[in-house]
């Protein structure tokens, strides 16, 4: 790996690791695990301003979709002429699609670290005291075996699954009648991709996954009443 991106990657693990300890009197074998509880929440913290911003921009594309729908209309034959008359709508409102992306994309570089993070046995030189966390018996850092029923894996399990469930349910719920029958396919079935997600990552990052996704949920669900 270039010695550019070992840095994130050791500071990350000092990070968690400071944490942990500190943790440790309460959380005895689960401190690394509520460590990355923890790091989680700090992140969604400092994305809060994007995620501020990406509800305003999903308020605004709410309030400038009958324009839309009404170019769209317009120029059906013309659907080049339309994205031309969309985007100049937006511009001119200050709304973009990106917007609502942000916080995603933004995540990705700390998922990256500590997928990363818990996929090493070695961090700057020293071994990596961190895999040896556990979670109601199991190592937060190997994969999630697909027929596992360690309770740590099955708990995940259920738990991601009943975040996508009001996930998909908040995003119904936002669809208009026009939304077509695939739109509300994908919303519906898109939130249960964390469970494929998670078959495949350690279990220290399905913990990030979760506990990010539930943010997200309960955040919508305040932020977009």
């Amino acid at each position: 790996m270039p010695s550019f991106l070992e840095a994130p990657i050791t500071g990350a693990y000092q990070l968690v690791s400071f944490v942990a300890s500190a943790l440790e009197p309460v959380g005895g074998p689960y401190a690394a695990a509520l460590a990355i509880v923890v790091c989680t929440l700090a992140v969604r913290l400092l994305l809060l301003p994007l995620s501020l911003a990406a509800v305003r921009g999903e308020k605004s594309r709410a309030v400038l979709m009958p324009q839309i729908q009404e170019i769209s209309k317009k120029h059906a034959k013309n659907p080049e002429r339309a994205q031309q008359e969309i985007a100049k709508l937006q511009a001119d409102s200050g709304t973009t699609l990106l917007a609502g992306c942000l916080p995603m994309f933004a995540q990705l570089p700390f998922f990256w670290v500590l997928y990363t993070l818990f996929t090493r046995a070695v961090v700057g030189g020293e071994p990596n005291d961190l895999l040896s966390g556990t979670l109601f018996g199991a190592p937060i850092g190997v994969h999630w075996p697909v027929f596992a029923t360690t309770p740590a894996y099955v708990g995940l399990a259920l738990l991601l699954a009943v975040v996508a469930f009001f996930s998909a349910r908040r995003q119904l719920a936002r669809l208009d009648a026009s939304a077509t029958p695939m739109s509300r396919n994908l919303a519906r079935l898109l939130p249960f991709g964390t469970l494929l997600t998670a078959a495949f990552i350690p279990l220290a990052a399905g913990l990030y996954l979760l506990t990010t996704t539930t943010w997200t949920v309960v955040e919508r669900t305040i932020l977009l009443r």
